[in-house]
């Protein structure tokens, strides 16, 4: 697909999921605290797709401000965490992570991310020649992984290469 065509197929995309959520909006049984929230998350998630990430960071933490659902605060939390990995703010990202997976600990995509987050930490510790610390991190990464493939096995394929690699040392 070329490159203008990607853009529009992404703004159809767009445009769809916002009529569509304007819709759900309007005819579902919800307070207007509920509408509220999940505006805010639908602008989030809007700014986040633009790369925007200050305006996306803003709207999630408006939505969770006003979001009372634990299930719903989960992706919350999650997107939050994303933002913060993709900005290189780890170890709050990993907080925001854990604080997903209380309300939610069947979300793999936060298990994944903490994984993620745990393994490039072992890289680094290898190469800073400290292979004692670089094994308790991919441990940690492990473990997260098998956790996250066990919910959700038909994903996550690399990760299942991986685990095996690890698993015939």
């Amino acid at each position: 697909m070329s490159k203008s065509n990607k853009s529009s197929s992404d703004s159809f995309i767009d445009k769809t999921f916002t009529v569509v959520a304007d819709i759900l909006i309007k005819i579902l049984p919800s307070s207007q605290r509920e509408k509220q929230a999940f505006n805010f998350y639908r602008n989030g998630l809007a700014a986040q797709s633009q790369g925007e990430y200050s305006s996306a960071l803003k709207n999630y933490y408006q939505a969770l401000r006003l979001e009372l659902d634990p299930y719903d605060r989960s992706y919350i939390l999650y997107n939050i965490g994303l933002l913060l990995s993709n900005t290189g703010e780890h170890d709050r990202a990993l907080e925001y992570y854990h604080q997903a997976l209380e309300r939610n600990p069947a979300l793999p995509q936060a298990l994944n991310n903490l994984a993620v987050i745990y393994h490039y930490r072992a890289e680094k510790m290898l190469e800073l020649n400290r292979p004692e610390l670089a094994e308790i991190l991919f441990q940690k990464a492990e473990d997260y992984w098998k956790l996250c493939t066990s919910i959700a096995p038909l994903n996550y394929l690399e990760v299942q290469g991986w685990l095996k690699m690890r698993s015939n040392k």
